[in-house]
């Protein structure tokens, strides 16, 4: 997967930019493979096999740190252009007098995505990942420090705008959310079905130019059905705000479920 699209070599200053104005160096390369002999693709499975047991291993701390907090971690994936940002956006300030909210950002460049969440008046950690395509459990643990101890209710994870490479890593996540816009058209899930097939949640955003652009939802749908056949799937528009009763009532479940135990847990201590 990585090994062939450009990303496997970061630059040794990728580095995670947040609101203290000062970076991170984070040795997260992947590391560079040499081809010298006919050994070259055991070695590079070798390679590949002990990059995802350490992000495996960090992705298990990072889901234990969520749940000893008892927040809701969310990955949304999405290619670029779904909507993804602005339909943090509306969340952010339609759920802010409900949950503390808190967003981690990564972007190959730039921190615009995240000084646009941070004006809707929650945390946001900027993660400038250089020329690598997805992020990764070890970043997401020195974004996690970045931000600090804020209390935070629901964790929104924005990765880098690619729906093949995200696919592979798992960052400790509660909920994998796929971003799909009508724009895109109706196949896009047969076409990237890996980074669906894990989806726990789909949601099809930007449904008020459903009609402009001839979206058919049946097809659509069908189409997730046969990628993600476990998936809830919803229709919003971060526009207009259409389905996002829906999308919101998601999030209280889930929070609700997952701090169940903890709840149960203390009652019975007592």
């Amino acid at each position: 997967m990585c090994d062939h699209c450009g990303c496997s070599a970061p630059p040794p200053d990728a580095a995670h930019e947040h609101d203290h104005s000062h970076a991170h160096a984070h040795g997260h390369a992947h590391g560079h493979t040499h081809h010298h002999d006919h050994d070259e693709e055991r070695r590079t499975v070798a390679l590949h096999q002990s990059l995802m047991a350490k992000n495996n291993l960090l992705a298990e701390r990072n889901r234990g740190f969520f749940l000893g907090r008892g927040l809701l971690a969310l990955n949304l994936m999405s290619s670029p252009g779904s909507g993804k940002t602005a339909l943090l956006e509306r969340t952010l300030c339609d759920l802010r007098d409900e949950f503390k909210m808190a967003t981690l950002v990564g972007d190959l460049a730039t921190d615009n995505d995240a000084v646009r969440l941070r004006k809707a008046g929650s945390p946001s950690v900027q993660i400038s990942t250089g020329t690598v395509c997805h992020l990764d459990a070890h970043m997401i643990q020195h974004a996690l420090e970045d931000l600090g101890a804020a209390q935070v209710d629901l964790l929104f994870i924005e990765n880098v705008g690619n729906l093949v490479c995200p696919a592979g890593f798992d960052l400790g996540e509660d909920l994998r959310v796929v971003v799909m816009a009508v724009t895109e058209g109706e196949d896009k899930p047969l076409k990237y079905p890996s980074i669906f097939h894990g989806a726990d949640v789909v949601l099809i955003n930007k449904v008020d130019l459903a009609e402009a652009v001839e979206w058919t939802s049946d097809k659509a749908r069908e189409h997730v059905r046969q990628a993600a056949p476990h998936a809830t799937q919803l229709e919003v528009s971060a526009r207009t705000g259409a389905g996002l009763e829906a999308w919101y009532s998601l999030l209280r479940e889930r929070l609700l479920a997952k701090r169940a135990p903890r709840t149960a847990g203390h009652a019975h201590s007592h």
